[in-house]
């Protein structure tokens, strides 16, 4: 959730600029007409004319591919609440179509053990890498993460024990590692292509001449040290200043050990300090029974990359003495430090059953979840090894589950992982899963929820865009071939600052960021998934109002009028009420107790209904979206209503329009539009509409619930040249019918 320089995200967006019809319009605010039962406006005001080009669609779609939910990972014993029939049956209600698994142990800086049986590279001493046995016994209900000994971040999202960086936990014989996979003996690449660092953050301007690093092995031969120039913090304003070296950072005999640097004659004030590692040592790790489990030497990993065990940095005094301004704690009032990547290295003991469930494969494809269609399924990329994500591939297939699509790894952006080594990553696992099934489709990298491009520090030719250099990287390869698919998640709001008005940002906010991707240079071919989203990265009270409700149908069809390809809501499952930013609040459809026991329906339950059972058809086939335009804005400017029109697979048209004024009506008037040619609605006329009126929600701690809950109103009204239809304030409103030349 970060952002970057605006000159090259506003010239990057010109460059690709997207000509589509948008599906809203201008238009003075005007006294509105009130709507008879007969659907017949009154004479109070001029209805407001929704335009419909039925010329040609500007998408064509198939529900049970492009509209899906998720299931992420579940606390310590909720899967089988999560997956009894009760819970499944009402999940399922929801209408959505596939769904997505989602990887959540590699935000936890966690290996998967997406199969409890398997063996480690180091049998002896249960230690090593992990390899998922892909023989097929009893069914796999739970999976787990193993937290990495050899982390380096002090923050992050991990919910695990042993979550802070070992660089300045205050012991020696602890240390960070970084990924051997990016090196020259796994990637072919000369190890300056795949510079690792470390970020020393000391919390606020010091004055600085020296740094001092206990090295463990393998150590850095060839490395930089460098101060940041800017006050804000440089991964995520990695274009807001630059990394200097100091005047005698630049170090290209490193031997090692405990290496006392006297970085410049006088000291320089710096807040952040990063060692760039260009060339290893590659030596093996040493055999050191305080680390319990110890590498073993005998492994190649061992010797691949860096490891650190203890920073410090600080002044010589004139005497001689050196003053460390580091805090050394293995808690998070440690000295903050970030690092480019972690070994994926472990041991069985490193398992923490308390840290959450990722659902088991098999509990996965048989519990009737994924609604009996190909489902999209992660491989662990970031801390893993290609020899587990091609035996959990081999498995899916023994097994005879169908696989719509494979994520490679999760957020490396959030993750702070270049570019670069995330593609060297990309092509070293894509080699390996296509050599289980070669059809497969591979995409990534599922950033995390952003409204605008994002950025990295510039490399030697300039380049500062995160999507745009892994682009490049694949290109350079000759290997584009590999990314099916490029996928992203949408949180587009603040959890604490949801305001009304943001509701009217939704359609820009999408329509920017899919034609970032584009501008980044993703192939006009390779489809824009958003496999995971709602409304805000972090819970908050706006997201059972009725506020979600219509941004959820705003989300959806403004992602496919402009340009996106599949949608995934999330999450499917309940979860319990609880505090929230501006009161209690729930993620998702369900309002349920901390048993799971569902007591009603939220708003984006119904608007979910809406959706799918509504607007689209599933199991019917391809649709068509079309452009249309609505002449109504308030006062402020802003756009009130927002229409989205589909034609079904038998002709029959649906019209989805969101009134996102809070306070009044609007009434409209359908004209379907071929150059000259304008249609109305012919003959009986469906109208679903929830809004205000159904829904109210009450935040009153653990009793909060709506009040009124009620299912969307349906009414049959008459199509006809001069029928008008309201819109209530505050809704979303699906009117189906047919034009008399359809």
């Amino acid at each position: 959730m970060v952002s970057g320089s605006q000159a090259q995200h506003f010239a990057r967006q010109l460059v690709r600029l997207i000509l589509l019809l948008p599906p809203i319009a201008v238009l003075c605010a005007i006294p509105l007409p009130v709507m008879g039962a007969s659907g017949a406006a009154d004479n109070s005001g001029t209805p407001v004319t929704i335009h419909i080009d039925t010329s040609h669609p500007i998408k064509s779609f198939d529900p049970d591919i492009a509209l899906g939910t998720s299931i992420d990972i579940l606390p310590a014993g909720d899967v089988d609440k999560v997956y009894s029939p009760t819970i499944l049956k009402e999940s399922l209600s929801a209408g959505w179509g596939p769904i997505t698994y989602r990887q959540n142990t590699e935000l936890q800086g966690a290996a998967w053990h997406w199969n409890p049986n398997g063996t480690w590279s180091d049998v002896s001493r249960q230690s090593g890498y992990f390899t998922g046995s892909t023989e097929q016994g009893e069914l796999i209900r739970h999976s787990a993460g193993y937290p990495l000994p050899h982390r380096g971040n002090t923050h992050g999202d991990g919910r695990t024990r042993g979550k802070y960086s070992r660089i300045t936990d205050g012991d020696p014989n602890t240390y960070w590692k970084s990924n051997p996979y990016l090196t020259s003996k796994f990637t072919g690449e000369d190890d300056a292509l795949h510079p690792q660092w470390v970020i020393l953050d000391l919390g606020a301007t010091e004055k600085v001449d020296t740094l001092r690093i206990d090295w463990a092995n393998p150590y850095a031969h060839h490395y930089l040290v460098q101060y940041w120039t800017s006050e804000r913090e440089p991964l995520t304003n990695a274009t807001a200043g630059a990394w200097i070296s100091f005047p005698n950072g630049i170090i290209t005999n490193g031997h090692g050990g405990v290496e006392t640097l006297k970085l410049a004659a006088t000291p320089t004030p710096a807040r952040y300090i990063r060692i760039w590692m260009m060339q290893s040592s590659n030596t093996p790790g040493a055999d050191n029974p305080a680390d319990s489990p110890a590498h073993s030497p005998k492994d190649q990993r061992s010797s691949a990359g860096y490891a650190i065990r203890e920073l410090y940095a600080g002044t010589t005094t004139t005497t001689g003495e050196f003053v460390d301004v580091v805090k050394h704690v293995p808690d998070a009032s440690q000295t903050n430090t970030s690092v480019s990547s972690v070994d994926p290295w472990h041991s069985a003991s490193d398992l923490d059953p308390q840290s959450g469930d990722q659902t088991g494969l098999d509990i996965f494809y048989t519990s009737g979840i994924t609604n009996h269609l190909p489902a999209m399924i992660p491989i662990a990329m970031l801390y893993g090894t290609p020899e587990d994500a091609a035996a959990e591939i081999a498995y899916v297939k023994k097994r005879g589950y169908p696989i719509s699509f494979v994520e490679m790894g999760e957020e490396p952006d959030g993750q702070k992982m270049l570019p670069e080594d995330y593609g060297a990553l990309y092509l070293q696992f894509a080699s390996a899963v296509h050599k289980v099934d070669p059809t497969l489709k591979l995409g990534g990298p599922i950033f995390e929820g952003v409204n605008e491009d994002i950025q990295v520090w510039p490399d030697s030719k300039g380049r500062a865009s995160w999507l745009g250099r892994f682009v490049d990287y694949l290109k350079e390869h000759g290997r584009l071939a590999d990314l099916s698919f490029m996928s992203f998640e949408h949180y587009p709001f603040p959890p604490c600052e949801v305001t009304w008005s943001d509701l009217y940002r939704e359609p820009e906010l999408t329509e920017g960021i899919l034609k970032v991707w584009r501008a980044d240079g993703v192939p006009a071919n390779v489809p824009l998934i958003n496999t995971e989203s709602n409304l805000s990265w972090g819970l908050t009270e706006e997201m059972t109002d009725i506020f979600s409700a219509l941004w959820l149908a705003d989300s959806v069809g403004s992602f496919l009028t402009f340009g996106g390809d599949i949608y995934y809501h999330s999450p499917i499952q309940p979860e319990a009420l609880r505090p929230s930013c501006n009161g209690w609040s729930t993620y998702g459809n369900f309002v349920a107790d901390e048993n799971l026991n569902i007591r009603a329906h939220t708003a984006q339950y119904h608007a979910s209904q809406m959706i799918n059972l509504e607007w689209v058809r599933h199991r019917a086939g391809t649709h068509h979206l079309f452009a249309a335009s609505a002449d109504a804005r308030d006062g402020a400017g802003h756009v009130l209503i927002t229409v989205y029109p589909v034609q079904l697979p038998d002709g029959t048209w649906s019209v989805m329009v969101i009134n996102k004024d809070p306070s009044n009506a609007h009434t409209v008037r359908l004209a379907f539009q071929n150059g000259e040619e304008r249609e109305p609605f012919s003959g009986p006329v469906i109208m679903v509409t929830f809004g205000a009126d159904q829904y109210a929600w009450h935040s009153d701690g653990p009793n909060s619930h709506a009040d009124p809950n009620l299912p969307p109103a349906t009414s049959t009204l008459s199509g006809a040249t001069e029928s008008v239809f309201t819109l209530p304030k505050a809704s979303m409103t699906v009117l189906r019918g047919h034009i008399a030349s359809r």
